[in-house]
């Protein structure tokens, strides 16, 4: 199934995706520090992104909320992803592209922190919710593959993960939310 050329080139691909994420564990940090600043001023944390980076939203969403690695109080943070009933209404009804701008309009407040996930950083529905967040003064990160995108130009911090190819990508976003979440667990 697999020959020993395709493992060499997908680890390969997967160490340098991760390298990269560890290149920029000062973005990472920062993006730790805003948290704080945005959980200790009675904020809270949104999540979003579509298919497999929906999934991922998701998962940090709750290891936020219930628990990283220590007990320690929970941290408001929701995935915008999480309503079957709201998605499928909105979609029907207006248009999946303001699928998340829509909650980001309702639930959102100034200084709240959004982290947006797209292995492509051109999926409309993310430039619409980054649009709504920054209209509403939310900080706005990005969690992005290599591609060019015009999220970077407009969000607060952009973390890349150096691939092309969507499954490394996931995996560098994956770590890079591993991360956040350590880290505020080391502050909480």
């Amino acid at each position: 199934m697999f020959t020993k050329d395709d493992v060499e080139k997908i680890k390969l691909e997967h160490d340098i995706a991760i390298q990269s994420v560890f290149d920029q564990i000062n973005k990472v940090e920062e993006l730790v520090l805003i948290a704080k600043n945005t959980l200790d001023s009675g904020g809270k944390v949104l999540w979003c992104g579509n298919g497999g980076s929906a999934a991922d939203a998701q998962h940090m969403a709750a290891e936020l909320m219930v628990r990283f690695k220590k007990d320690r109080q929970p941290l408001a943070s929701i995935a915008l992803t999480t309503d079957s009933s709201l998605i499928t209404a909105h979609s029907n009804d207006f248009s999946y592209e303001s699928v998340f701008s829509r909650q980001v309009q309702a639930l959102g407040r100034e200084n709240d922190l959004l982290i947006a996930m797209t292995t492509s950083g051109a999926s409309k529905n993310i430039l619409k919710v980054v649009d709504a967040a920054k209209f509403l003064k939310l900080k706005v990160a990005c969690f992005i593959g290599k591609k060019e995108s015009p999220l970077t130009s407009v969000v607060d911090l952009s973390i890349s993960v150096d691939s092309f190819e969507t499954a490394r990508i996931q995996e560098g976003h994956t770590l890079i939310g591993h991360l956040f979440c350590e880290g505020l667990d080391r502050l909480y």
